[in-house]
């Protein structure tokens, strides 16, 4: 008798397994797509997945509906562990029913969801739907705002990362969205909340999913996804990285990793890394590679708004999150996209108790007509509040130039920068020594000769790290080979850091 339950229980489960069939699944990996169980198989450790509500299937009877009732209803849920720890994960299986998203199929979901919240673990979602299904019509859209609503109660509470694999269109795109990463795979994933051919019905463009909501246009132009990769296996390899740095809950610090670099490492070469004219470009990635433990940098959107940097390094082995101009690229301004680029970074940042890192070379904010009419005001101030707001320990260094409103925003000690430095070679000052002797000595414009003494005069006097670190602004000039040292060690007296705020429900950023 237990005999035949449990040869039922497994012919049950290999059902299940097989989703669609074995002709579905020739189907996906002919389209170079992993199926859903595939893909958790490589995204977590080997054995450590605990699968929920596998027999689960759908309650739909409406459009003969009721003849197809598929096990697991098109998506893979439960629980596993990335390098031992715990995460919650989802998995949406193309192959049944095309991964369309049923009452129950977010039920399913939301269940994860809410264990994760419970519990205290990420939740890592990987999507890979045709959309809503709609011969259950407002069933299926309710179980979206179910999905909705867990996203924004985890938002801050727990790490949450999409990674979509496949179509993601219409009302699913919202829950990627609001999530804290977003990873795409080249070639076989879009998003878009209207597809191309209602695209063309209603404005007559004429466009492909592609160019629509691919890869490239996501991580390039929208900024909706902050990475793409090649194929399923490396954005899941990708992703056991990113998960590396992060801490599990809003409770709990980032993971510390056993580190091999010596943490009072000079690095000699950084004291000839700045051009002597002030202003010739270089790379500021090559700074952030040689203050890291063993050169390790996971970049976030490194495909948008160039002009500034933002990702993960390890100092010491505890995760820091670096926010970099990067002079390689518009000479380093601020404009619209890299202050929204870096205030969402360091936002993430301060809500899991990641300490931030802050190299600066920043000539100002990007003038023309084109950046105010698109509001840089309000979106400049994202990066200013982003960084006001932020409790978790802050550490910045002036590379090179650090001018006007600019200077401020980049984590000034103005804004509770814990520790600030500068190189030696550091300009702080309201504007370029240029423009301010043409603005003081506006009565010398028609003479060269003279506007090049008073710009002389201006660079001895400001273009220096001397006359900041006299009231205090900067706490010490260092010399560029001791950077991984210094910065090292502020961080490190920093570990136990507490700041009060004043009490509020939250506050009101300019969005």
């Amino acid at each position: 008798m237990m005999n035949d339950i449990l040869t039922e229980l497994e012919l049950r489960r290999e059902t299940a397994r097989q989703g669609g069939g074995p002709q579905r699944t020739v189907a996906q990996h002919g389209r170079g797509k992993l199926t859903a169980r595939e893909r958790l198989e490589l995204l977590l450790d080997e054995d450590s997945f605990e699968e929920f509500d596998m027999f689960v299937v759908h309650r739909c009877i409406d459009f003969g509906m009721e003849k197809q009732r598929p096990s697991g209803d098109g998506v893979v849920t439960g629980w596993g562990t990335i390098n031992g720890r715990l995460v919650y994960v989802f998995s949406q299986d193309f192959r049944v029913l095309g991964g369309s998203v049923s009452a129950t199929h977010a039920q399913k979901i939301c269940k994860v969801m809410d264990m994760a919240i419970q519990n205290g673990a990420p939740i890592i979602g990987l999507n890979d739907s045709g959309g809503a299904r709609i011969q259950e019509g407002v069933d299926s859209l309710a179980g979206y705002g179910e999905v909705f609503q867990r996203n924004i109660e985890a938002s801050g509470v727990i790490p949450q990362i999409s990674v979509i694999m496949g179509p993601c269109a219409g009302g699913a795109v919202y829950s990627p969205a609001m999530t804290d990463f977003i990873l795409m795979v080249k070639d076989s994933s879009y998003m878009f909340v209207t597809g191309p051919d209602v695209v063309k019905t209603v404005t007559n463009e004429q466009v492909t999913a592609e160019e629509l909501g691919g890869a490239k246009t996501h991580t390039r132009k929208s900024s909706v996804a902050d990475a793409a990769f090649e194929n399923d296996v490396e954005a899941l390899q990708q992703v056991r990285r990113l998960f590396d740095f992060l801490p599990l809950n809003n409770r709990s610090k980032p993971p510390t990793r056993p580190v091999f670099d010596d943490p009072e490492r000079y690095e000699m070469s950084l004291d000839t890394l700045l051009p002597d004219n002030p202003n010739q470009p270089y790379d500021m990635k090559e700074l952030i590679i040689k203050v890291a433990d063993e050169a390790d940098f996971f970049e976030i959107q490194e495909e948008f708004a160039k002009n500034i940097i933002t990702g993960f390094i390890r100092l010491e082995g505890h995760t820091i999150g670096v926010v970099a101009n990067q002079p390689r690229v518009l000479a380093g301004v601020l404009d619209i996209d890299s202050a929204r680029k870096a205030a969402r970074f360091v936002r993430f940042c301060d809500c899991f108790e990641i300490p931030i890192l802050t190299l600066v070379d920043v000539p100002g904010f990007l003038p023309g007509t084109g950046q105010e009419y698109d509001g840089v005001i309000k979106h400049g101030a994202k990066l200013l509040f982003a960084y006001g707001e932020a409790t978790v320990p802050k550490v910045t260094v002036i590379v090179r130039k650090a001018y006007g409103g600019a200077y401020v925003v980049m984590a000034s000690k103005h804004l509770r920068g814990d520790v600030n430095y500068a190189w030696p070679m550091a300009e702080i000052a309201v504007m370029g020594a240029r423009g301010a002797a043409e603005v003081i000595h506006r009565s010398d414009l028609k003479n060269p000769d003279r506007i090049a003494q008073h710009t002389a005069a201006y660079e001895k006097r400001f273009a220096n790290p001397f006359v900041a670190a006299e009231r205090g602004f900067i706490d010490d000039v260092i010399r560029p080979h001791s950077t991984r040292k210094r910065v090292a060690r502020a961080f490190e007296t920093l570990r136990s850091k507490q700041t009060k705020t004043p009490w509020k429900k939250h506050d009101n950023i300019p969005l």
